[in-house]
Parts: structure tokens; sequence; C-alpha cells
């Protein structure tokens, strides 16, 4: 159970923050996830909306490229909803399943090499808080400049988000996969 209330009606908002709540509803349909504990902090909520929003709907790179990040940030970080959101999404986006199992699994064996290429990088950047020139100069080649940079920032956001949630306990969502985790006590 998180350990916030979740915030998913309006009049759980202070009257001055109300539009922040109004433009999580107008950019995702409904307040719900991440948000109903980010609306805690209604400034960093409409911040992350914003910052979401491009990282998930409007920036350059390929969807597959954004989901095998937040799917490897999630699994990294142990992070139940954002695991749970993004396999679903990743099996919309026709992920294999030998991929989402790696990733679930923690190595990249027997997978496309453009799959693994973006799995390791973020593996990388988590744990070791750089990459390697190699793999930056392998992003930076199948990217550009700016989408290595993109990418690097879709790594971040869902860092943060991830953080955020395991902050909470915030639970994975109803029929979402569900990811075992070691208790942190």
């Amino acid at each position: 159970m998180a350990r916030l209330t979740s915030i998913t009606s309006k009049s759980q908002v202070a009257p001055e923050h109300q539009a922040v709540f109004d433009a999580i509803v107008a950019s995702r349909g409904a307040v719900q996830g991440p948000f109903t504990m980010l609306l805690h902090c209604p400034k960093l909520a409409g911040h992350m909306m914003n910052l979401g929003g491009f990282v998930r709907f409007e920036g350059t790179l390929d969807m597959r490229a954004r989901v095998l990040a937040a799917m490897t940030v999630a699994r990294e970080f142990d992070t139940l909803y954002v695991w749970g959101a993004q396999t679903g999404s990743a099996r919309r986006q026709k992920v294999a399943e030998t991929t989402i199992d790696a990733i679930r699994e923690k190595h990249s064996r027997g997978i496309p090499a453009e799959d693994a290429q973006i799995i390791e990088f973020t593996r990388e950047l988590i744990h070791k808080h750089r990459v390697s020139d190699e793999s930056a100069r392998t992003l930076q080649a199948r990217f550009g400049n700016e989408g290595l940079i993109e990418f690097t920032g879709a790594i971040g956001y869902y860092s943060m988000l991830c953080m955020m949630a395991n902050a909470v306990e915030l639970e994975a969502g109803q029929g979402a996969e569900m990811l075992q985790v070691k208790s942190a006590v």
C-alpha cells in the first residue's frame, strides 16, 4: 500500500494548484499512477508532467527505444508501478518476450543488438554514473547528438519517477505484470 493518500480528485488539491490537476487530466486523460503521489507537491507534479510529456509523446526517439529505456530503469530500480506500466507498453510495441525477460533477469544475452545497446547504455549510466566511450559512440551514431541527449534525458526522467514511486511504495496498477523485488528492510 502506498505511503501517502492517492490524490485522484481535484478537491484534494488546494485551489491555487487545481490548474496543475486539470493540466494532468488534459495531458493524460486522468490523474493516475505516479501523479496520484506527485500531486502532494503540485509544482513538481507540473514540471514532471511537462518533462514526461516531452519524453513520452513529443521527442524524436522511436517508441521502442523509449520503452526499453523505461523498462530497464524500472527494473534496475525495482519499481513496481513503472515496471508494470512499461511491460504493457513494450508488448504493444511488439518487443519480444525474450527481451522483456532479459531486462527482468538483468542480462542482455540472446536479444537483438539494437535492444542490447539501449539496455546496456541505460544500466551503465545507472550503475557507473557514466558511460564508456564505446557506448556513447554507439548511441550517438544511432540517434545523433540530439537523440543521444534526449535518450539520456529519458533515462533521467524515468530514474526520478522510479525514485519517487519507490519512496512512497507505489504499487503496480491493476492487471499489470508484477515484479519480484526484495524488501528495503
